[in-house]
């Protein structure tokens, strides 16, 4: 049994390196930080005409139709570059909740623009405790004659100054919903958030009896979590790879002594155990990205393994290539610290890796 890529998913990631290789440069990154959008706005258009923006958006509201892993894949790659931007948000997380929640109309007014481009989504799901239990959110809904309306204030929504709609988390009553909430609605104030992290723009959103529409429940909840787990671990894989390969170059080049550092058994050693990590932990996504689609029993079990392994293995990787960089990895000039960043902000957003062992713990019966 072949437990690799499809041929057809080796090609998706070459094309999607070849493409960011050129497209979104270390140039290109800094660009967008130093933007007020904080995004490629040019590139988020070519991507969007190649069908990215549509790649796990079903074929009849206009995307490609593929599945999480297909995705995983991509976002693997766009980690490698530390694109900027909305994507793993829009397209690989909120796409998904509305696609597999309850309502066909919001499916049909919102996955087409998100997968031609013109539409972008994101998620509003910890307030300012960060906590992903519902029961300590305060956001709620309420039901007002045939309408429901949220109330409350969201932290840590990413690009919501840009989107158009947000998956709200919010309690109606004991229970936890998904609600739709379109965000240039004036009953909606969004406040941009300063963070270590340029790459990633997030806002605290503050929802004052805002119209929304209730598209899920508490399973289509826990969904979004385990997509959202799986999207941010694959853009950490591919971030930890792009560490390690930045060291490697760096120490075939700089001398020390006469010799090049990487020569040093110490830095054979430091680099050889990045690369210990990274292969199992490819695996441990790829088959909980399986596990997703094939809707597998302990599915979000290899999930919370594979945000927990791989948010610690792209620290860890960014922080022995800090330090194999030397004192110039310490600096602005040096590209590294945009990984660097994207990790922390990655080993935090959607729960922290103690988190998720603990909910390892817990779906394993202990």
């Amino acid at each position: 049994m072949d437990f690799g890529l499809s041929e057809e998913q080796q090609q998706l990631r070459d094309s999607a390196r070849e493409l960011l290789a050129g497209e979104c440069p270390t140039t290109a990154v800094r660009k967008a930080m130093a933007s007020d959008e904080g995004t490629l706005l040019e590139l988020y258009a070519q991507i969007a005409k190649l069908g990215w923006t549509g790649l796990i958006v079903p074929e009849q509201f206009g995307g490609a139709g593929l599945r999480m892993l297909d995705m995983a894949v991509v976002l693997e790659e766009q980690g490698y570059a530390a694109m900027p931007g909305p994507f793993l948000f829009s397209s690989g997380i909120a796409a998904d909740a509305i696609a597999h929640g309850n309502s066909t109309e919001q499916a049909a007014k919102w996955l087409r623009g998100i997968a031609d481009g013109s539409a972008i989504g994101t998620i509003a799901i910890v307030e300012a405790g960060d906590s992903l239990a519902p029961a300590d959110f305060s956001t709620t809904a309420t039901r007002d004659a045939a309408k429901v309306r949220v109330s409350g204030t969201k932290m840590f929504v990413p690009y919501a100054s840009l989107a158009d709609i947000a998956i709200v988390a919010a309690r109606n009553q004991s229970a936890v919903g998904l609600y739709l909430v379109e965000l240039k609605s004036s009953a909606v104030r969004t406040k941009t958030l300063k963070s270590m992290d340029l790459t990633r723009r997030v806002a605290s959103v503050e929802f004052d009896s805002a119209p929304a529409i209730e598209i899920g429940g508490a399973e289509l909840y826990s969904r979004l979590l385990d997509v959202g787990a799986i999207a941010v671990a694959a853009d950490s894989l591919g971030g930890a790879q792009r560490a390690l390969d930045m060291a490697v170059d760096y120490s075939k080049v700089r001398e020390q002594f006469g010799k090049p550092i990487g020569s040093f058994q110490a830095l054979k050693h430091t680099a050889a155990e990045i690369v210990a990590d990274l292969e199992p932990a490819r695996a441990l996504l790829w088959y909980a990205a399986y596990a997703i689609d094939a809707a597998a029993a302990d599915a979000p079990r290899a999930v919370a393994m594979a945000k927990a392994r791989l948010c610690e293995v792209y620290s860890r990787a960014a922080d022995r290539s800090v330090l194999m960089h030397g004192g110039i990895g310490f600096t602005w000039e040096h590209d590294i610290h945009l990984w660097f960043k994207r990790s922390r902000f990655n080993e935090s957003y959607l729960g922290s890796p103690v988190y998720h062992r603990e909910r390892v713990a817990q779906l394993s019966g202990y």
